[in-house]
């Protein structure tokens, strides 16, 4: 246990250069005097690590100083090849660069994790977008990244969902990757930082100059209250629907699992025939249409009654139509 922390302690230092002893003792959950003991028992053991004095002090290691990763488990190296995501690093322009990495992690580790992990990519293979859908064709993301790496501002012209594309300088914060689509979250004129879906760029230039990323910025946190956000935006509606038995999988395949944990989690008791009544949180009442028809005679809309009668209208609309094509 001991000689893991060490390493961790050693890895933070040198991976973000000076720390206080109260910083590194909150990174490895340990107290400030457990972490006075781990530094002299570093140093003790040869690693030049010094203390610097004053209101900008801590510990650090000697300048140039690097060690190895012989320290990993098998575990640990199988994890990162596991994580490896060849694909958008290609996409980022990275590819040569990742392959690289690669290989040079693998011969610096010792045969039993270098096993690991090579079984592991052998045997796993992560392919991010979903099924039915490819992934967004991005023709400026090499721009994107290089903005977000720099700090740099980015002229762009992006297509929103409205009649005319857009103008925006943009600083570029950071890029998540979601389900195949690439988004660029990033601030204009000042302002709070929003969400661009890098594929509706359809021009970029990385301009000169930096800007300043805010201080505490944290991208995972932005982009998990920024999901919440969204998911709570595009359920503007409800309807009350009958399910018949056994359609509880097609249903979150159809709708989302969002909308169908909520209406699950709310079911009421089932009748006589198995069917349960739900309330199913929903975008709009012809978006609503759009989904429920899928599922045909294994659910009834009960409310809004604009949903049931759009769901009648259509059935009738397809009994004349296909009425028509028989005769």
């Amino acid at each position: 246990m001991r000689a893991s922390r060490l390493l961790s302690l050693l890895l933070l230092l040198q991976t973000r250069g000076r720390m206080t002893a109260t910083e590194l003792a909150r990174e490895l959950e340990v107290s400030v005097r457990t972490v006075y003991r781990d530094v002299e028992a570093l140093s003790s053991a040869g690693v030049p690590v010094y203390s610097d004095r004053g209101p900008a002090g801590g510990y650090r290691l000697l300048d140039g100083y690097r060690t190895r990763l012989n320290g990993l488990t098998a575990e640990e190296a199988s994890s990162l090849f596991l994580a490896a995501l060849p694909g958008p690093a290609t996409q980022l322009g990275l590819g040569e660069v990742a392959a690289n990495a690669e290989l040079k992690l693998l011969a610096a580790l010792p045969p039993e994790p270098r096993s690991h992990a090579t079984r592991m990519r052998e045997r796993f293979h992560l392919d991010v977008p979903g099924w039915y859908r490819g992934a967004d064709e991005a023709p400026f993301l090499t721009e994107v990244s290089e903005a977000v790496w720099d700090q740099r501002p980015l002229r762009m012209t992006y297509r929103r969902w409205g009649p005319r594309d857009v103008e925006r300088v943009a600083e570029p914060y950071g890029l998540v990757l979601k389900g195949g689509s690439w988004y660029m979250v990033a601030a204009v004129g000042g302002g709070e930082p929003r969400t661009y879906r890098v594929s509706r760029i359809v021009s970029a230039e990385v301009l000169g100059g930096r800007f300043e990323r805010p201080a505490g910025f944290d991208l995972a946190a932005y982009w998990e209250r920024y999901a919440a956000d969204f998911r709570r935006r595009m359920y503007t509606a409800e309807a009350v629907v009958r399910v018949a038995p056994g359609m509880e999988g097609l249903l979150r395949y159809t709708v989302g699992d969002d909308a169908a944990d909520v209406a699950l989690a709310g079911a009421g008791e089932p009748d006589e025939r198995g069917w349960a009544v739900v309330r199913l949180p929903i975008e709009s009442v012809r978006h609503a249409r759009w989904l429920l028809l899928r599922l045909g005679t294994d659910i009834e809309v009960l409310e809004p009654p604009e949903l049931r009668a759009l769901m009648a209208e259509t059935a009738a609309a397809l009994v004349t139509l296909y009425g028509e094509a028989g005769g």
